[in-house]
């Protein structure tokens, strides 16, 4: 079926042949049909990682297969989402270990993109948490991978963006939680330098991350709202209704500028910081509080937008978190939505994000300027030994994916051995000479 498909962000936007498969042969028949093709789950990644101009649906492919309830060990299909696998087991005291900021994500695309929550600290990556995946190789061959199989496949197919083959199955570790509630510590802090030094001085909570006024300056540059979370001990293992919200269609692009921004920022501040510090909040809100609202991505308007998430060394945080602001500050341009992590170590997976650092992440709508501010913020970021997340990027060039993944060459080389890179491509590994 030939039709428009985007990432999250709406941005780029391209008509392509969607194929779908019900069962192993049906894939294999996808594979053999398409000359180049890419995956695609939920379309939650932000940019083009996920698109091309044949791609292999994956959402239909979508049973649980397998739980024993006395290890939380659960084996399904790769179109299974998070929200699926929560749904199913939360009642029972499961939970997945590391969840992103949407549960709307296939199991499968959390793979590819390696993601990471905000317990990074603790749990590291999504890897972290599966035992084993089966893999379909682009000559229909099936493979098992895991941390001790074929290790040097499953470490490329972690984090590599679904260019080593269709992720078919995965056994997760799920974690066992006592309740569905989750109790919330808020502490303020008034600029970057007691923010950095609230993560650390926080870093035994399980949970931690941190909305950034992106748009402060002077001694209030970097102002944030530290925000913490442990899995309350006792009380009910249920999903609490929320109340959804839908955006119809896109807003006007104009009504996100730095005008709205910095009143936005001004009043979430100041109510936050007015509130008790310490509640009980409902998992779902804590974790997934976007989720409320349906399509949001269309507040930024018919062009779309794009999120830049950039990760940099501890030692270097400060210091390019700084001059990363700063330029904010320069250009005009404050995100809607900032969010500030701390990460721990970094695995051995080929192409993962995370590093030893922390991590921002910005939301900018597409306007030419935008463009201009990112290659500046790229120069920080390299800069600094930082790298740019593949999941959520829509822009970078191959110079500066070379410098932020120095393991491209190995990834490249095993790809090639496998035959990979004759079948499996987007727009965004062809932009990346991977």
């Amino acid at each position: 079926m030939v039709g428009e498909i985007c990432g999250w962000g709406r941005y780029p936007r391209i008509q392509a042949d969607v194929r779908h498969f019900d069962n192993l042969d049906g894939l294999r028949n996808c594979l053999a049909d398409a000359p180049s093709t890419i995956p695609y789950g939920l379309g939650r990644s932000y940019g083009d990682s996920a698109l091309a101009q044949e791609v292999i649906a994956t959402r239909r492919f979508n049973s649980i297969l397998a739980f024993d309830p006395n290890t939380g060990m659960v084996t399904c299909e790769c179109g299974v989402s998070l929200a699926e696998l929560i749904d199913a087991f939360l009642p029972r005291g499961w939970f997945p270990a590391v969840v992103p900021g949407t549960k709307f994500i296939t199991v499968g695309g959390a793979i590819a993109s390696d993601v990471h929550g905000k317990n990074h600290h603790r749990q590291g990556c999504f890897s972290q948490q599966v035992l084993d995946l089966q893999l379909m190789l682009a000559d229909g061959h099936l493979l098992h991978c895991s941390p001790t199989q074929n290790r040097e496949l499953f470490r490329a197919t972690c984090g590599g963006m679904g260019l080593t083959g269709v992720i078919l199955t995965a056994t997760l570790q799920l974690n066992q939680v006592p309740s569905s509630q989750i109790r919330q510590l808020v502490v303020p802090a008034r600029c970057l330098e007691e923010v950095l030094e609230a993560f650390e001085s926080y870093d035994h909570w399980s949970y931690s991350v941190a909305w950034i006024d992106c748009l402060a300056s002077g001694e209030n540059l970097g102002r944030s709202l530290l925000i913490l979370g442990e899995h309350e001990t006792r009380g009910p293992l249920r999903q609490w209704p929320r109340r959804q919200w839908k955006l119809p269609c896109p807003l006007p692009g104009s009504l996100l500028n730095q005008y709205t921004v910095r009143l936005f920022n001004a009043a979430y501040h100041g109510v936050k910081t007015k509130r008790a510090s310490e509640s009980l909040v409902p998992l779902e809100s804590f974790f997934f509080p976007l989720d409320a609202v349906q399509q949001w991505n269309l507040m930024y308007g018919r062009r779309g937008f794009t999120q830049y998430q950039l990760v940099l060394p501890k030692d270097a945080g400060c210091v390019g978190l700084k001059q990363i602001l700063k330029n904010l500050s320069r250009y005009g341009m404050g995100s809607f939505l900032a969010v500030l992590k701390l990460m721990g170590a970094e695995n051995d997976n080929y192409l993962s994000f995370p590093l030893e650092g922390y991590t921002l992440a910005l939301d900018f709508k597409i306007e030419k300027r935008l463009f201009r501010l990112l290659d500046d913020l790229d120069r920080i970021v390299a800069d600094h030994g930082g790298r740019i997340y593949l999941t959520k990027d829509a822009r970078m060039s191959t110079a500066m994916f070379r410098r932020c993944y120095p393991r491209w060459r190995e990834f490249q080389t095993l790809r090639k051995g496998l035959g990979a890179h004759l079948k499996f491509a987007s727009l965004q590994s062809m932009r990346l000479g991977i």
